[in-house]
């Protein structure tokens, strides 16, 4: 129970902050509803309905006395770490509302800071992203709802996307969110790795595949990177850091983009967000050949540099920024290749993390000789490295 009121009392403690209070748990915090119940993730939807009409029923006062039957339940999405579903609630006036209840995949502490989210949620809800906080609970959080589809990963590639995730991503990258803006970047990636090189698996195959990994190898890239990357003198902005297709919706009606999902976001290189990004063109079945091209890359850099006037954007700031992200992108798949090996011991998700780490190390090793040189090049003022990808 110890551990419990710790997470609770820090959660209450970044609550008052997302409402713009001094961090220290009192009114502010009491602006945003809470509750200690939680939802297991693994129901199923029919078992699950009736501890989110209790949730709702706790949480909103107003709800506390409606019948079971003006809850409507379906799931909008599940990932390979939450599960969101949409709630409808008729209330007795006849008034329809609707909300968003997401919930955290079991253990998904040891990869993600809550205490950071929460801190940054309001903020960034303020500043037009994502949906509204209405409420948090012990393993999830309830928001607005928003009326727009979740892209696909090959919607992300479409021209037209493409120039408006570009403008969205450079807006958000101008978010303030007190606090210190140190990058988080490796200090994350350093954290996962700890933790990954530690790991005991009672499944033979599993732990006879993990004990093939090097520590010392990854280690030693880890450092190699992080030197190399201190070289660029990347800004450093608040960054969503999985800008994957389903983390943006679009309301085809009002043409409308959304950024949601801010578990990760924390102050980081704005090449690395931009490169995370362009990873996830790789979609669901992780084909990094669709990662975009340098004529893609540059429309999306042209949008993101000058969203008023994209062809307005100078040549040197277009060549760095590539240089930038590129790097970075090495960054990505190390970043996750880690967060991946922790998942495959404490995930109970049917997914092939351990598969996936292999996948993500292996494009760092195919991309990293390329990658390397192109930034030493661009570092030097070599101008060769211009007709590269």
């Amino acid at each position: 129970m110890g551990a419990e009121k710790k997470a609770w009392e820090e959660m209450e403690g970044a609550l008052a902050v997302a409402n713009g209070g001094s961090g220290d748990v009192g009114d502010g915090a009491l602006a945003i509803p809470t509750s200690i119940i939680s939802v297991d993730i693994s129901l199923p939807l029919s078992e699950m309905k009736p501890r989110i009409t209790h949730l709702c029923r706790d949480l909103f006062k107003k709800w506390s006395s409606l019948d079971d039957s003006l809850f409507s339940i379906e799931t909008v999405s599940g990932g390979i770490t939450n599960l969101l579903l949409k709630v409808s609630i008729k209330e007795y006036d006849g008034n329809d509302f609707l909300i968003t209840i997401r919930l955290y995949g079991p253990n998904t502490e040891y990869v993600i800071d809550r205490k950071r989210e929460l801190q940054a949620i309001g903020y960034l809800s303020a500043a037009g992203f994502g949906a509204k906080l209405l409420g948090v609970f012990g393993n999830g959080m309830v928001q607005s709802f928003i009326n727009a589809r979740t892209l696909s990963p090959s919607d992300m590639s479409k021209h037209k996307l493409a120039a408006k995730i570009a403008r969205q991503l450079h807006k958000f990258h101008k978010v303030e969110v007190p606090g210190s803006r140190e990058p988080q970047l490796w200090k994350d990636i350093f954290k996962f790795l700890e933790r990954a090189s530690m790991l005991q698996f009672d499944d033979s195959e599993k732990h006879a595949k993990y004990k093939t990994i090097s520590f010392k190898k990854i280690r030693g890239a880890v450092a190699e990177l992080k030197d190399l990357t201190g070289l660029i003198d990347a800004p450093v902005v608040f960054a969503h850091n999985d800008l994957l297709s389903g983390n943006l919706m679009f309301s085809d009606d009002e043409e409308k983009l959304y950024f949601i999902d801010f578990e990760y976001g924390s102050y980081s290189y704005r090449g690395y967000d931009i490169a995370n990004h362009f990873n996830e063109y790789a979609g669901f079945d992780c084909d990094y050949n669709l990662y975009p091209n340098k004529d893609a890359q540059y429309h999306f850099f042209r949008n993101y540099l000058c969203p008023d006037e994209p062809e307005k954007a100078p040549d040197n700031d277009l060549e760095a920024l590539y240089v930038e992200t590129t790097t970075f992108m090495l960054a990505s798949h190390l970043y996750w290749a880690l967060w991946a090996l922790i998942q495959a011991k404490v995930s109970p998700i049917d997914f092939d993390y351990l598969g996936y780490f292999f996948l993500r190390y292996d494009e760092y090793n195919k991309q990293k000789d390329w990658c390397f040189s192109l930034a030493r090049a661009h570092i030097s003022g070599s101008a060769t490295w211009v007709n590269s990808k």
